[in-house]
C-alpha cells in the first residue's frame, strides 16, 4: 500500500490549494481515506474523511464550509480541496487509509509521506 501527497505549497491567506494523494499497490475503492495534519509543535490532527464509495464524508470543525474531499476510484485519487485558507492553516497534511473496508473513524494504518502548505498573512 502506498500513499503519496502532493500540492502544498507557499499561499496567501485567503488563497486555494487543491492537494491530491496519489493510491497504489492496493485496491484503492476497498479503502476510506482520511486527511491529516500536523503543524510545528503539535499532534497531528484529523482534517477529512471519506469512505470508500465517496458516499460519506466527515470534516473536522474548523474547516467546514472552507474543505473538501472527494476521490476518484477510476485514477486511484483522492482530493483536498482548501479554500479561504488561514495562516492556522500551516501544516503537513498527510493523507491516510485504514485497513480494507473499515470505517473512516478506524485505525488509520497506511500513511504517506506528506505535502507542506504554509499560508502567509
Amino acid at each position: 500500500v502506498q500513499l503519496q501527497a502532493s500540492g502544498g505549497g507557499l499561499v496567501q491567506a485567503g488563497a486555494s490549494l487543491r492537494l491530491s494523494c496519489k493510491a497504489s499497490g492496493f485496491n484503492f475503492h476497498d479503502y476510506a481515506v482520511g486527511w491529516f495534519r500536523q503543524a510545528p509543535g503539535q499532534e497531528r490532527e484529523f482534517v477529512a474523511a471519506i469512505s470508500w464509495s465517496g458516499g460519506t464524508t466527515h470534516y473536522a470543525d474548523f474547516v467546514k464550509g472552507r474543505f473538501t474531499i472527494s476521490r476518484d476510484n477510476a485514477k486511484n485519487m483522492a482530493y483536498l480541496q482548501m479554500n479561504s485558507l488561514k495562516p492556522e492553516d500551516t501544516a503537513i497534511y498527510y493523507c491516510a487509509a485504514p485497513k480494507e473496508d473499515d470505517s473512516w473513524y478506524a485505525e488509520y494504518v497506511y500513511w504517506g509521506q506528506g505535502t507542506q502548505v504554509t499560508v502567509s498573512s
